[in-house]
Order: structure tokens, then C-alpha cells, then sequence
């Protein structure tokens, strides 16, 4: 049985002109037995909830590596999500669920040519491994079955409603691109359809 473990209220800077207040919630029962958290901001029960699940990059969340878009694609969802009312799933799912010394592997293979996909294969890991079957049930426990999804990963949605939760609209974060990504963000949209419009941007 999956259950909420607890919650506790935590005031958040996400870039905003004052805080803001969120809700932390933990879980217990979970299918993989990972620690993660669900991030609730706003006023989630007013209709539809904005969830993003965002899985956890220590290099691109907590040290600012322009390797990746995920710091920028994480404060980007906090603050949709503090204004439109949601969650925000914070899956530990490090590397695309390889970990995060197999990441930091991949990304010397990268630098010999790889794209971000391949060095995975390389390592002999799969090129993506995450499982938003824990996601599904978290979603669940809150009662949100029936959400608009902040997402450019297709993947996403697709396991989500063959998991039973109903995704409405899928909705593209911005395109966080600089000189150090471009190259890992064009191999998500030839590889993955990811939904990013790399067609107008200028380095």
C-alpha cells in the first residue's frame, strides 16, 4: 500500500520577488522504495493541477552546470507552478536513472563525440531507464489522477496514461539553450521528440 508519509510546509526562494510556501510531501509504499518527494505549490485543488515529475540532477539542480537545462527547467516549473497551483514530483532518478557517477561517465564519452543517448548505450545502461510507476502513485496518494502535465518529453505523458492517470494537456517548458547544451538538447528532439523549438535560437 502506498501512503503519504508526511508533509511539512517549507517557504521557498525560486527566483520570485518574495518566497513563496510549499508543502513537502513523503511518501511510503512506493514501487521502487526511492526517497521522493512531491512538491505541492499554489492552490493545487482549484481545478486541474500543473505537475511537472522532474528527475533529481545534482550537477544541473544544485551546481548551475550549463551541460544540461535541467536547473533552468526546475525553477521555470516551481514558479508556473506557484502561480497556476500543482505539484511538482522530484524523482530520484539521477542520470535518466543510471546514477549520478555513471552521468558524470557519460559525459566524457560525450566529449569524445557521443550524443547523450549513446553514451548511456556505451556504458552498457539502457539510454533511458526511468519509470514513472512511483510517480503514478504519488500522483494517486494526492489525489490528482486527472492533471495537465509541464513536460517537452513525450515518454512522460505516454507512461503516465498507460499507468491510469489521466494527462489532459501536455505543455512545453521554454527552451533553456546555451553554447554547452545545444549539442544534448538537439539529440532529445531528434532522438526522443522532445518538444523543444531549437529552430530560433541564436548562440
Amino acid at each position: 500500500m502506498v501512503a503519504v508519509r508526511s508533509s511539512t510546509r517549507v517557504p521557498l526562494d525560486i527566483g520570485l520577488e518574495a518566497p513563496v510556501e510549499s508543502e513537502i510531501i513523503t511518501f511510503e509504499g512506493l514501487a521502487d522504495g526511492q526517497e521522493h518527494l512531491a512538491i505541492r505549490l499554489g492552490d493545487a485543488d482549484s481545478g486541474v493541477p500543473l505537475v511537472r515529475l522532474h528527475s533529481e540532477c545534482l550537477t544541473g539542480d544544485a551546481l548551475g552546470s550549463l551541460r544540461c537545462d535541467c536547473g533552468p527547467q526546475l525553477r521555470e516549473a516551481l514558479a508556473r507552478i506557484h502561480e497556476r497551483g500543482g505539484y511538482l514530483l522530484y524523482l530520484r532518478q539521477e542520470g535518466r536513472g543510471i546514477g549520478l557517477y555513471n552521468k558524470l561517465d557519460a559525459y566524457r564519452l560525450q566529449d569524445e563525440g557521443y550524443d547523450t543517448y549513446q553514451a548511456n548505450i556505451r556504458l552498457g545502461r539502457g539510454a533511458d531507464e526511468r519509470n514513472y510507476l512511483s510517480a503514478a502513485q504519488m500522483l494517486r496518494c494526492v489525489n490528482a489522477e486527472e492533471i495537465d502535465l509541464l513536460s517537452n518529453n513525450p515518454d512522460k505523458a505516454a507512461q503516465l496514461t498507460a499507468l491510469g492517470i489521466r494527462v489532459r494537456d501536455s505543455i512545453s517548458t521554454g527552451a533553456h539553450v546555451n553554447p554547452s547544451n545545444y549539442r544534448y538538447l538537439e539529440a532529445k528532439v531528434s532522438e526522443t521528440n522532445h518538444a523543444i523549438d531549437l529552430g530560433r535560437v541564436t548562440l
